[in-house]
C-alpha cells in the first residue's frame, strides 16, 4: 500500500528517534542486564483479536532504525483482515533489539490497526451512499501522522493535515470575525494575497447560517454542524451542488448511516481517532 504523502522518511526519523528517546532513555536495564549481548533470537508478532492490520510499514522503519541488522519478515499486509491467531511478522537478529523495540513497535501497531478497524467499519456502513468518510485534527499530540496514516490504511480518507494546508472557518473564528461573510471576505483577500491553493470550508449551524456562507460565493465546503437529520436534508437541498456539503458533530459507527442517507457529500468524525479501542498485539519469542 503506498503511504500517504505526509508520511514523509523525515517525519519517521523524527518520530521513531524522538520515541525511543523516551522510552529508552539512558539504556533498556532490564536487557542490558539480563540478556547476553551477543544472543540472536527471533519472535513472531501474534495477532490476539480480529482487526484491520495496521502499522506493519511503521513496525519495520522502528525495528530498522534501531538495528539496520534486524532480518523483518512480512506476512501480513497493512490493510489486511487479521484473524485472532494469525502471524502478521517475524523478526530475527539481535535478541537485544528485539526486546528494546518490541513496546514502541506493538503500541503504534496496536492503536494503529484499531483505528484502521473502525475506519474500515465506517466505510463499510455507509457503502453504496457514494459519502466519503474524514477524519479530524482530534488527534493525539505528536502521533497524529500514525493516526491519520491508520485512518488512510482502513478506507477512510482524511481531511487536513494541519492548520496550514486548508481554511476552516469554525465558529469562533466567525464569531470574533463579526460573522460568517466577514470572516469569509476577509479570509479570501488573505487567500488571494498570500495563499491561493487553499480551499475555504465554514462550520454553520444551522439552515441561516447556510445561507449566508454560500452567499459569499467564495466557500469551497458548508460544513452542517450538529444538525439533525433534516436540518442537514433541508440544507442539501438548498446549496443544491453549489458546493460541497460536510457532515459532523458527535457523529459514531451507530448513527454514520442515517447521516450519510441526508445527501451530505462528506462526514467527517472525530471518533474515527479518539474513540477507536486499542486491538490486542502481542511479539512472543519463538523457542
Amino acid at each position: 500500500m503506498k503511504r500517504p504523502e505526509y508520511v514523509t522518511d523525515l517525519r519517521l526519523r523524527h518520530f521513531i528517534s524522538e520515541a525511543f528517546k523516551e522510552d529508552v532513555g539512558d539504556g533498556d536495564h532490564s536487557t542490558l542486564g539480563s540478556v547476553p549481548e551477543h544472543l540472536q533470537e527471533e519472535a513472531e508478532l501474534l495477532v490476539k483479536e480480529d482487526c484491520v492490520l495496521a502499522g506493519v510499514e511503521l513496525a519495520i522503519e522502528i525495528f530498522k532504525f534501531f538495528d539496520s541488522k534486524l532480518q523483518v519478515e512480512v506476512l501480513m499486509q497493512d490493510g489486511q483482515q487479521a484473524l485472532k491467531g494469525d502471524i502478521a511478522m517475524k523478526v530475527k537478529g539481535s535478541a537485544r533489539s528485539i526486546l528494546t523495540s518490541e513496546r514502541l513497535v506493538l503500541n503504534c501497531m496496536q492503536r494503529m490497526s484499531g483505528i484502521a478497524t473502525l475506519a474500515h467499519q465506517m466505510v463499510k456502513a455507509v457503502e453504496g451512499t457514494g459519502v466519503r468518510i474524514l477524519d479530524t485534527r482530534k488527534t493525539t499530540p505528536n502521533f497524529r501522522m500514525c493516526e491519520k496514516w491508520a485512518v488512510y490504511i482502513g478506507g477512510a480518507y482524511n481531511h487536513r493535515y494541519g492548520l496550514y494546508d486548508m481554511v476552516m472557518l469554525k465558529d469562533n473564528h466567525n464569531d470574533y470575525a463579526g460573522g460568517i461573510t466577514q470572516a469569509v471576505e476577509s479570509v479570501s483577500k488573505y487567500l488571494d494575497h498570500y495563499y491561493t491553493h487553499l480551499k475555504i470550508e465554514v462550520e454553520t449551524r444551522n439552515l441561516d447560517e447556510v445561507k449566508e456562507a454560500l452567499a459569499t460565493n467564495l466557500v469551497d465546503v458548508i460544513m452542517l454542524d450538529n444538525m439533525s437529520y433534516d436540518e442537514m436534508r433541508e440544507a442539501v437541498k438548498f446549496i443544491n451542488g453549489r458546493c460541497k456539503t460536510e457532515a459532523s458533530g458527535g457523529i459514531t459507527l451507530e448513527t454514520i448511516r442515517q447521516v450519510a442517507e441526508t445527501g451530505v457529500d462528506y462526514i467527517s468524525s472525530g471518533a474515527i481517532i479518539h474513540s477507536a479501542a486499542n486491538k490486542d498485539l502481542s511479539l512472543k519469542a519463538v523457542r
